[in-house]
Parts: structure tokens; C-alpha cells; sequence
């Protein structure tokens, strides 16, 4: 089956990522598991020190799974397959072994995440996947959700032109 890795940060535009991709299994008709992915950085040695690596492991875990729980709501409303992964590194470098570690077909990301630079076109991270990415890069401005049709009524609109 098709595999698609979703970067998912925590971000509206990471969200609509999520969506395009739910979109794409239920009115695409795309046969796919989602793996929605999240990358932590890594903790710093004054972190290490202070709080221990369990901890610190545990507590990246936990955030991770946070800042993933609405796209987790998202493919189960939509009754999508997915699968969750956790990784810590380097954003981009982590999400291309992701990609890799997870056998996955395509990658979709948001235009920009959480980074600091607002103003960009692009994210950091997003320009670095296009470039380093072993599988094709979807990258997702942001748009106005659309409303998913119910289960029962996707086959209806299947041809039909507005």
C-alpha cells in the first residue's frame, strides 16, 4: 500500500498538510496509510544534566504525541489509515530518515512550521525536504479547510463537475 509521511509540527499549516492528505485517500480514492510524523530537537546537555535522559526521552515523547493529536483526530474523523512516528534530530535530516526508516512514497509539509521567520515563502525546513528528500515533496500552502464528505456519500460526488 501506498505510504505517505505527513510533517506534522504543530502548525495550522501542518494541519492543512493533514488535510490535503486525508483529502487525497477520501476523495482521491488514493489506497494509503498516512504516517503522521513529528521530530523533536534534540535536549540540550544542560537538560540532560539536570533532568536525565529518561526523563527528557519520556518528556519528548509526550510533547510530541500533544502537538500530534489533532492530526491524529483529523485522519480518524476521516477514517483514513495512519500510523504515528516520533523521531529526535535535526528536523529535516530526521523526517528524510523518516521517510526511509518508514518505507514511504511521497512526503506532504506545510509551507512553513513553526520556525521564526514569518515572512518567508518557504520554511527552512520545507526549501531543505525539497532538495534532500528521496521521494516526491508536496509542500501545502494554507487554505480555508473544506468540509470532508460522510463515508457514505463519497461515491456520489465521483465525476461530478461543479
Amino acid at each position: 500500500m501506498f505510504r505517505i509521511l505527513i510533517a506534522v509540527d504543530g502548525s495550522e499549516l501542518a494541519l492543512d498538510a493533514v488535510r490535503h492528505g486525508v483529502a487525497l485517500v477520501r476523495r482521491g480514492g488514493l489506497q494509503a496509510t498516512l504516517v503522521l510524523g513529528h521530530v523533536q530537537e534534540e535536549a540540550s546537555l544542560i537538560e540532560l544534566a539536570t533532568q536525565g535522559a529518561d526523563a527528557v526521552a519520556a518528556a519528548s515523547v509526550e510533547a510530541g504525541q500533544h502537538l500530534m493529536a489533532s492530526a491524529v483526530a483529523m485522519a480518524e474523523a476521516a477514517g483514513v489509515p495512519y500510523e504515528t512516528e516520533i523521531g529526535l534530530g535535526p528536523v529535516a535530516a530526521t523526517l528524510v530518515d523518516m521517510v526511509e526508516r518508514c518505507g514511504c512514497d511521497a512526503l506532504i509539509i506545510g509551507a512553513r512550521g513553526l520556525g521564526g521567520l514569518r515572512g518567508t515563502l518557504l520554511g527552512s525546513v520545507s526549501q531543505a525536504l525539497v532538495q534532500q528528500s528521496p521521494v516526491p515533496v508536496t509542500v501545502v500552502k494554507h487554505a480555508e479547510p473544506e468540509e470532508l464528505p460522510e463515508d457514505d456519500d463519497q461515491d456520489d460526488d465521483v465525476g461530478a463537475q461543479d
